[in-house]
C-alpha cells in the first residue's frame, strides 16, 4: 500500500493516527487544501467556531476536561493572530494544544503577501514550541513530534505553520511509531535521594501544609488519587491554587480551601505560619505568594515540578524534586509507608487546633438578603442543585470567577476549567463548548459576568449549530466587578469606565441566537429558575441579576502578605474598604 499523499492529506492522516476525533477551526485561503482533505473523511469531527480565539479556548476546554490534546486549525495572517490569546492562555496554564496554521507559499514568505504574517516569530514567546514546515519531507515528523511535545513534560501549546505549497506537495507519509525524541525526554521519576530527604522532612514537620497546583491535575487522575492517599497517610492539611481545585476533594476533612489573593483565611494563614511547605505541581505565582519577602518566612519548602525552570524561579526552595507528579507522589507514598514512622502527633494536633481557630472566622461568609440575590448565594445554590450530576464548570474572568472558586466545591479533577495565569475574559463560553463536546452527556455550566460573556458571545452560534446544551450562568451586577472593586480599594472610589453600559437584553439575545433565555432577580425564585436551566435540553443563557456593590472577599491586597487579609464584615462593608485604603497608604 502506497504512503504517497499530499501535505494536506498528511495532516488529516496524522490527526487520525494521533486519535484526534474533534477539531476546532475556521477555514481560510491558506488552509483550504487541508479543509478539502477533511471533506473526504468522516473520522474527525470538525467544529466550526466563529472566531479563532474561540477555537483555541474550545480546544483548551476539551483538553482540560478530557486529558487529551486539544487541536485547532486556522488560516494564515489574521487567523493565526486571532488565536494568539488562546495560545498564550494555554501556555500560562499548561494546557496541551496543537495549533495548525496555514501560511502563504514558501516563495512568498517575507514579501508581505496577502494574509501573510510571521506566525513563528509572533508565537515564539506564547507557545511551548513552534515549527515552520518548509518541505514536505519534514511534515510527518513534525506533525507527530508536535503531539509529543504538547503533552509530555509540562504540557503546553505547539504551533505548526504549513505553507500552502507544502500542503499541495506530494511526499511519503509515516506514522507516529517512527518518531524518536532524542533531545526532549522529560524526567518522570524523582531522584531517590531527594525522595528520601522529602520523606524525612515530612516526618520531622510540626506545622506542615500541602500546597498543590494544576500540575497534579495535568499529570492525570492517578496523581489526584495518590495525593489523597498521601494526605490521608500523613494527616496534613492541604490547600490548592485556582488551577488545582478538584485534585483533593472539597469535602475532605483535611481541605483548607483555595489559597491566594481570594483564598480562605485558614489556607493563607497556614501557608504563612507553616514550618514545612510541600508544593506539588504549583509554580509560586504572584497571586499565591503575595509579597515575596513576607511569603511563609519560617518554613522549609519542598517543590515537586516536572519543569526544571520552575524550581527556584520565584521562591527560594530548600528541596527541589524534578519529576512528574504521579511518579513522585507514588515514590513518596511507597517510601512513607516503608518507614513505619509518623510525624509528631502532639505537634500535629496543636497545628490542627490553630487551623480550626482560623476556620472559625468563616472567611467566606457574607451578608444574606431576601430582596436581592447575592452572587455568593447564586453560586451556592447552583452547586447544591448540580452536585449530584456529572457537572463541568467553566468561568470567564472576574469576581464571578473567584466566587465560583470559593463557593462551588469540586470533588474530582478535570471538572473545573478557568483562565488562571493569563486571566482571559471571554474564555468560559468557548471552553464550555469544548468541554461539552468532550462529554456530550454531562452538564456543562459557564459561570460568567455580564462584561466577560460579551468578549466571545459569537460562539453562541457554535453552540446552537452543534446543538450543545451548554448553560451560561451570568452573575449580572452591571459592572466589570473586579475592576470596580480595585478602583474602590486602590483608586479612591473613582469608577473609571467600569460600569457596563448599553448591555443587551440577555434573554432576547439568547432567543435571537435560538437559545433559551431565563432571567431571575428574586432570591425566592432562584432555585426554580436554576432547575429550569438545568433541565432544559438546549443552550441556555441565565441572566442572574445580583447585588451590584458586592465585593469579593476575603482578599490579600496587592503588596501585602498572607496574614494581612481583608475579611468580610457583615455590619460595615464600607469599613472594610476604608481599612483597605489605609493599609495601602
Amino acid at each position: 500500500m502506497s504512503n504517497l499523499m499530499t501535505g494536506a492529506e498528511m495532516v488529516v492522516r496524522a490527526l487520525q493516527d494521533q486519535g484526534v476525533e474533534t477539531l476546532f477551526g475556521y477555514p481560510g485561503g491558506a488552509v483550504l487544501p487541508i479543509y478539502d482533505a477533511l471533506f473526504h473523511q468522516n473520522q474527525i469531527h470538525h467544529v466550526l467556531v466563529r472566531h479563532e480565539q474561540g477555537a483555541a479556548h474550545a480546544a483548551e476546554g476539551f483538553a482540560r476536561s478530557s486529558g487529551k490534546v486539544g487541536v485547532l486549525l486556522v488560516t494564515s495572517g489574521p487567523g493565526a493572530t486571532n488565536a494568539i490569546t488562546g495560545l498564550t492562555d494555554a501556555l500560562m496554564d499548561s494546557i496541551p494544544l496543537v495549533c495548525i496554521t496555514g501560511q502563504v507559499p514558501t516563495h512568498l514568505i517575507g514579501s508581505d503577501a496577502f494574509q501573510e504574517c510571521d506566525t513563528v516569530g509572533i508565537t515564539r514567546h506564547c507557545t511551548k514550541h513552534n515549527y515552520l514546515v518548509r518541505q514536505i519531507e519534514d511534515l510527518p515528523r513534525i506533525l507527530h513530534e508536535a503531539f509529543y511535545v504538547a503533552q509530555n513534560g509540562r504540557p503546553g501549546p505547539v504551533v505548526i505553520d504549513i505553507p500552502k505549497d507544502v500542503q499541495f506537495a506530494v511526499g511519503d507519509y509515516f506514522g507516529p511509531h517512527k518518531i524518536e525524541h532524542k533531545t526532549y525526554k522529560p524526567k518522570l521519576e524523582g531522584d531517590a535521594d531527594k525522595i528520601e530527604q522529602a520523606v524525612a522532612m515530612i516526618l520531622a514537620a510540626r506545622r506542615p501544609v500541602f500546597y498543590t497546583g494544576g500540575g497534579v491535575i495535568n499529570s492525570g487522575t492517578e496523581a489526584s488519587r495518590l495525593l489523597r492517599e498521601l494526605v490521608d497517610l500523613t494527616g496534613f492539611p492541604v490547600t490548592s491554587t485556582l488551577m488545582g481545585l478538584g485534585a483533593y476533594p472539597a469535602s475532605g476533612k483535611k481541605w483548607l480551601g483555595m489559597l491566594g489573593m481570594h483564598g480562605t483565611f485558614e489556607a493563607n494563614n497556614a501557608m504563612h505560619d507553616c514550618d514545612l511547605m510541600i508544593a506539588i505541581g504549583a509554580r509560586f505565582d504572584d497571586r499565591i505568594t503575595g509579597r515575596l519577602d513576607a511569603f511563609s518566612p519560617g518554613s522549609k519548602k519542598i517543590h515537586v515540578d516536572i519543569d526544571p525552570s520552575s524550581i527556584n524561579k520565584n521562591v527560594k526552595i530548600d528541596l527541589g524534586i524534578i519529576g512528574d507528579c504521579t511518579h513522585v507522589l507514588r515514590q513518596m507514598v511507597d517510601l512513607y509507608r516503608a518507614q513505619k514512622a509518623s510525624p509528631d502527633a502532639s505537634a500535629l494536633s496543636q497545628w490542627w487546633t490553630q487551623i480550626n481557630r482560623w476556620r472559625a472566622r468563616k472567611s467566606l461568609s457574607y451578608r444574606s438578603s431576601k430582596t436581592v440575590i447575592k452572587p455568593q448565594y447564586a453560586v451556592q445554590r447552583l452547586y447544591e442543585l448540580t452536585k449530584s450530576r456529572k457537572t463541568y464548570i467553566t468561568t470567564e474572568v472576574g469576581q464571578h470567577q473567584m466566587w465560583a472558586a470559593q463557593h462551588y466545591h469540586f470533588e474530582e479533577p478535570n471538572r473545573w476549567m478557568t483562565s488562571g495565569g493569563l486571566g482571559t475574559m471571554g474564555y468560559g463560553l468557548p471552553a464550555a463548548i469544548g468541554a461539552q463536546l468532550a462529554h456530550p452527556d454531562a452538564l456543562v455550566v459557564d459561570i460568567a459576568g455580564e462584561a466577560s460573556i460579551l468578549m466571545n458571545i459569537q460562539e453562541m452560534s457554535t453552540a446552537i449549530q452543534y446543538r450543545l446544551p451548554v448553560k451560561i450562568f451570568i452573575l449580572n451586577n452591571e459592572y466589570m466587578g473586579m475592576v470596580r472593586q480595585w478602583q474602590e480599594l486602590l483608586h479612591g472610589g473613582r469608577l473609571s469606565q467600569s460600569y457596563s453600559e448599553a448591555l443587551p437584553d440577555f434573554v432576547k439575545l439568547a432567543e435571537a441566537y435560538g437559545a433559551k433565555g431565563i432571567r431571575c432577580s428574586n432570591p425566592a425564585d432562584l432555585d426554580a429558575a436554576i432547575l429550569e436551566m438545568i433541565d432544559s435540553p438546549q443552550t441556555v443563557v441565565f441572566d442572574c441579576i445580583v447585588d451590584k456593590t458586592e465585593n469579593c472577599l476575603p482578599m490579600i491586597p496587592s503588596g501585602k502578605a498572607h496574614n494581612e487579609m481583608l475579611m468580610p464584615d457583615d455590619d460595615d462593608i464600607e469599613g472594610v474598604i476604608d481599612a483597605a485604603g489605609k493599609m495601602l497608604v
